[in-house]
């Protein structure tokens, strides 16, 4: 978890809601699931997938209470949070299966509540359990997450490791407006609105070219300076960060003083809440991460993504609750960390993406010292959108996927219009993890790294039953997800 809260009010509200939550247990039993991202990694698309097929009986033989028909019963009901909106999960389901279009993405946080009717494994627990799991399934940012390791940073600290990182590789020529506009500015002169605006502006077009698909880069906090919803304007999102700040205090009435205040304002107004309303009460977790996109872009993004998933992690401590725990300051005692979009590779290759991710964590993790208990890694695909095949080239066998391509996408010289069907070879990821992370290293050795042919994909074409009732959403792994994050839940 982030530092400790300063604020007693603060802690308070973390054990009272902790105590309401635990009582509510015992009538009616709760898991809350967090579902995050990084950079379009498919969260909206993963619980719509998720809840599609829980709702429809979908192919899931990993998923041990299906497997064994101790289901009996599964539905959608009212989410216990009235002020947090609901995740509209029939128009998002309707975008993928209807319109074959992808949903769009998450931009502010929501809720579901799916409730399942169960049979438990033992007979024992039969006597005692109500065998009904609700599980409220909570969809936010994954930019507000990187957000929660500022509670531990004053503004100078975070200014400077701000400025540090916008100073390295392709950060410093998306930051250049910026770091100029910084460095002709006179921090400690009278404080100046427009100055002010001026600086925020700048630093927050760094930021978008920064996660902007050509660069998707990952580590972007502020996240709602990418999002700001109904703050657009408001002081607590208009400052930026102040390089090469002098190790003195700043002047009352400054440029300088301004930015410190508004900066923790914005740790005030925007991060607390979060951390106080729906972070610190989540009991499973699941973070999405595009590998592949990142691997597509280069070992600058790959390296980013690495730095993402090290604050990402750090927010986390794994481990199982007691009940002084599950009273006070509950643990996360599950966290998954899955690459998205293993359809895009032949399943040759899905085994690669889960050694790279792993390895990717694995190095997250040592990097902050945190041990690794409790998180899990995975590739997947929440929603399937290709077939396999294997076409003749040379007189060689060539494993390829076959998909509908996305109007406006480019292979080669072929331009696709969203309903031509296609063969892709995707390329091939290395079996040895290692190798690519000491080519990742070595800026010598990049040449070494895979080259990957990455095509957007519509969603597939589902077929219906004699009735007219839609099949549930195809998927590689899904069901493997569903078993760590609640299937013990259900025993």
């Amino acid at each position: 978890m982030p530092p400790s809260l300063t604020s007693i009010s603060d802690e308070a509200a973390i054990v009272f809601d902790n105590i309401a939550d635990r009582a509510a247990n015992l009538v009616n039993p709760t898991l809350r699931l967090g579902v995050t991202g990084l950079s379009r990694a498919g969260k909206t698309v993963f619980i719509s997938s998720l809840v599609h097929n829980l709702l429809h009986g979908g192919r899931l033989p990993l998923f041990e209470p299906q497997r064994s028909g101790r289901i009996s019963n599964t539905r959608l009901e009212e989410q216990p949070d009235d002020a947090v909106p609901r995740f509209q999960y029939e128009d998002h389901i309707r975008a993928l299966v209807k319109d074959r279009v992808w949903p769009d993405s998450t931009r502010a946080i929501s809720e579901l509540r799916i409730t399942i009717d169960y049979k438990s494994a033992s007979g024992w627990n039969r006597l005692f359990s109500p065998g009904r799991l609700s599980i409220d399934i909570v969809d936010y940012p994954g930019e507000w997450l990187l957000d929660l390791p500022l509670l531990g940073q004053d503004f100078r600290e975070f200014s400077e490791r701000t400025a540090t990182l916008a100073r390295t590789g392709i950060r410093a020529e998306l930051a250049r407006d910026w770091l100029v506009h910084s460095s002709a500015t006179v921090m400690d002169a009278p404080a100046d609105e427009m100055t002010a605006r001026r600086l925020a502006e700048s630093f927050t077009a760094y930021l978008k070219a920064c996660k902007s698909d050509e660069r998707s880069l990952s580590t972007l906090p502020p996240g709602r300076f990418l999002m700001p919803g109904d703050l657009e304007g408001s002081p607590a999102l208009t400052f930026a960060p102040l390089p090469d700040m002098p190790d003195t205090p700043a002047p009352k009435g400054s440029l300088r003083a301004m930015m410190e205040r508004r900066y923790e304002a914005y740790k005030t107004v925007v991060v607390k809440p979060f951390f106080r309303e729906h972070f610190a009460r989540l009991d499973r977790q699941i973070v999405l991460i595009d590998t592949l996109q990142a691997i597509n872009r280069g070992p600058e993004a790959v390296q980013d993504l690495e730095r993402a998933l090290a604050d990402v992690l750090a927010c986390f401590r794994p481990g199982s609750n007691n009940l002084l725990t599950a009273l006070i300051r509950r643990r996360i005692d599950r966290v998954l960390v899955a690459a998205t979009k293993a359809d895009h590779l032949h399943h040759e290759s899905h085994d690669h993406l889960q050694a790279l991710t792993r390895r990717l964590v694995e190095r997250a993790i040592h990097s902050i010292g945190m041990a690794g208990a409790g998180i899990d890694v995975m590739a997947l695909a929440s929603v399937r959108a290709t077939r396999e095949a294997n076409v003749r080239r040379d007189g060689h066998e060539l494993p390829v996927i076959v998909g509908t391509p996305m109007a406006g996408e480019t292979i080669g010289s072929e331009h696709f219009d969203g309903n031509r069907k296609t063969a892709v070879f995707p390329g091939d990821l290395p079996e040895d993890p290692e190798a690519f992370f000491r080519a990742l290293d070595d800026p010598a050795a990049s040449h070494h790294l895979p080259e990957l042919n990455i095509v957007r994909f519509r969603p597939p074409m589902l077929e219906e039953t004699g009735g007219g009732i839609t099949l549930s959403v195809p998927h590689i792994r899904l069901d493997r997800a569903m078993q760590f994050l609640f299937g013990d839940r259900l025993a």
